[in-house]
Formats: C-alpha cells, sequence, structure tokens
C-alpha cells in the first residue's frame, strides 16, 4: 500500500493549521471519491468564520479519510465556522450511506492493506497477533498540520494505543 499523502497537503500552510479528520467505515468507490472531493471543494471555496474567508483545504485520501485543514494565520475559525464543516461531514454520511464519525472504529495497515478494526475487539486482535507494536496505525486525533505530518500514520507503539496493546514486560524474568 502506497502510504504517500504528505505531498498532498498544502507546503503554504502554517504548522499549526487545524486538522479533523473523518474516517469511514468503508472505502468510498471511485465514483464516490469524485463526489466527495467535489463537494470538499466546493465547500472550501466557500468556507468563513464571521464572513471572513477562511483558508482552508480538504480532500479524501486513501478512500477512506476526509482531511479539512483551516489555516489559521489570517482568520480564525469560530464555533460556526466548524460547525458548518461538520454539516458537510454529516451530509455526506447520508449522501453515500457511510459513517464518519465512529471514533471506535480503529484503522491499521495490515499485510499492505488499510483494516479497519472496532476497539472492542482490539484486545483479541493482539492475542491472535493480528496486531502488534510495528502494525501501522491511523492516528485520526491529530490537532495541526505538523502533527498530521509527523505522527498520522505511526506504529501502534507510538501511539495511544501502545497501553493497551502492549503487554507489560515480565518482572519475573
Amino acid at each position: 500500500m502506497n502510504l504517500s499523502y504528505k505531498e498532498s497537503l498544502p507546503a503554504n500552510f502554517a504548522a499549526d493549521s487545524r486538522v479533523w479528520i473523518y474516517q469511514g467505515n468503508r472505502s468510498f468507490t471511485a465514483a464516490e471519491a469524485a463526489q466527495v472531493n467535489e463537494a470538499i471543494e466546493l465547500f472550501v471555496s466557500g468556507w468563513k468564520s464571521h464572513g471572513t474567508p477562511v483558508t482552508g483545504f480538504g480532500r479524501l485520501f486513501f478512500g477512506q479519510f476526509i482531511i479539512l485543514l483551516a489555516d489559521e494565520t489570517t482568520s480564525g475559525v469560530s464555533g460556526c465556522s466548524t460547525d458548518s464543516s461538520v454539516r458537510l461531514i454529516k451530509q455526506m454520511e447520508e449522501r453515500f450511506d457511510i459513517r464518519l464519525f465512529d471514533r471506535q472504529l480503529l484503522a491499521f495497515v495490515i499485510e499492505d492493506a488499510l483494516e479497519l478494526l472496532p476497539l472492542s475487539r482490539l484486545n483479541n486482535a493482539v492475542e491472535n497477533n493480528f496486531i502488534d507494536g510495528e502494525t501501522l496505525y491511523f492516528n485520526n486525533i491529530v490537532p495541526t498540520k505538523q502533527e498530521l505530518l509527523e505522527n498520522w500514520i505511526i506504529p501502534v507503539k507510538n501511539s495511544w494505543l501502545a497501553k493497551r496493546v502492549l503487554a507489560p514486560a515480565d518482572p519475573g524474568l
């Protein structure tokens, strides 16, 4: 699986630009992906915060992740402008019959493919060696562009999941 994405992000956005990641519970089809990207571009081109244009960016990545960025160096993002982006995502959920707000669904790269796993099944996946500390994980809680660049796709051992996946060393050894 080609995990290149960094070159698709706007280079001129500040490192502390805000990031929102919405992961689908399935991949979008090619036709849906084109419609999603078109809707995102239309939204971003008219995105405003209290009447002031938001310097925004959005795109579908890996057919499954909608990423929105807002560079707040010229104008901040207000609650209302954030709400408008959430409305866009909710409209996509309805339009494409997909879940984009399920934070209990985790994404990993397993055998060169994107695999989804409910958090409730994580322990089972670890016990059966489906996931370990080296497994790549999509850390969808990154808050800034800099974090997106450095810590979006990371080994489980470097994520918040490490405590749940890595067994504590046996003190008797």
